[in-house]
């Protein structure tokens, strides 16, 4: 990260913000996107505006040098008109490569929990406590497809997390959603998602299990007319993107409807969307690539390959 860059991510960061105030000022988004490498020195830095909260994170640890600047930068947001007719209520700073990724609340007062809204529906957070707040705001467009996709059918949604995909589908009409995830507090925060948006708890399930141990389960449950499969790039004693994924897909035939979709992501910057295209090709050939989801525009970057690959695949 180098000093001399952040006078242009002071720049953009204001026209962002008030962009997003004048076109959705009630939802999270991102804000500034150094990780898609557009902005030179900047590459390690991203900002989140969540529905009056700021979130600034650093993804390496930054020089003094460039830490007090950035601070400097950040406080004189605070006193732009847009901030101050905002309803901000706090800036917080993240530093993630340090242990725990602790949050600094550099202004305000910081809401460890806060309620925020993307495409009208609601989501509850956390805040410094873990790495990640339980949103992840690149799959806001896939989000919204799976919302257009949704009614009527059975969904499988692998590696659940908070149940995003659940509540968008719950939103746009599903029969029923079945989440799987082996964190058992991610599927308690996926619940209370659903619960903040009025959803019929009824329609879905929380198998809070580890996936390859549990086929016979999700099975029995099916078939399902869309399959979600967003896994982390890695999870430790658990699964591998480039070892395991394969085992996933060779599953799908067996666990789909007469004329079923996928939707399998890969969010690792170095595994093309080649990668899912010809492992599908091999491990389910019945299903064939229909499509990529588009990115959301604010998370450009410099190489498509490296950023989200949302791709849908049909029987």
């Amino acid at each position: 990260m180098d000093t001399y860059a952040l006078p242009v991510f002071y720049r953009q960061l204001c026209a962002a913000f008030e962009q997003a105030q004048d076109e959705h000022p009630d939802e999270i988004r991102r804000l500034f996107h150094g990780r898609g490498r557009c902005w030179p020195g900047l590459e390690q830095l991203t900002a989140d505006w969540l529905d009056g909260q700021l979130l600034v994170s650093l993804f390496k640890e930054p020089t003094s040098e460039f830490l007090t600047e950035l601070n400097t930068l950040l406080h004189s947001l605070t006193e732009q008109d847009a901030w101050q007719q905002s309803g901000a209520r706090a800036l917080v700073l993240q530093h993630r490569s340090r242990e725990g990724a602790p949050v600094e609340v550099l202004w305000g007062t910081l809401e460890p929990r806060p309620r925020v809204r993307e495409q009208g529906l609601h989501y509850q957070l956390e805040l410094g406590r873990n790495q990640n707040h339980g949103l992840f705001l690149d799959m806001r467009l896939g989000r919204r497809w799976v919302r257009q996709q949704a009614r009527g059918l059975r969904i499988l949604n692998l590696f659940a997390y908070t149940c995003g995909f659940s509540v968008a589908a719950i939103e746009g009409g599903a029969e029923q959603v079945v989440n799987l995830d082996m964190a058992r507090a991610a599927l308690s925060r996926g619940r209370d998602n659903h619960r903040l948006n009025r959803h019929d708890l009824g329609k879905v399930a929380f198998l809070g299990h580890e996936l390859f141990k549990s086929w016979g389960k999700v099975r029995k449950l099916g078939p399902y007319d869309l399959i979600i499969i967003d896994p982390p790039s890695f999870q430790k004693g658990s699964f591998a993107l480039t070892q395991d994924y394969h085992k996933i897909l060779r599953r799908l035939p067996e666990l789909l409807s007469e004329n079923g979709q996928v939707l399998a992501c890969v969010n690792d910057p170095n595994v093309p969307s080649r990668f899912l295209i010809d492992n599908m090709a091999e491990q389910a050939p019945a299903l064939h690539f229909v499509e990529r989801l588009d990115n959301p525009p604010e998370f450009a970057d410099i190489d498509p390959e490296a950023g989200l690959k949302a791709l849908v695949f049909g029987l």
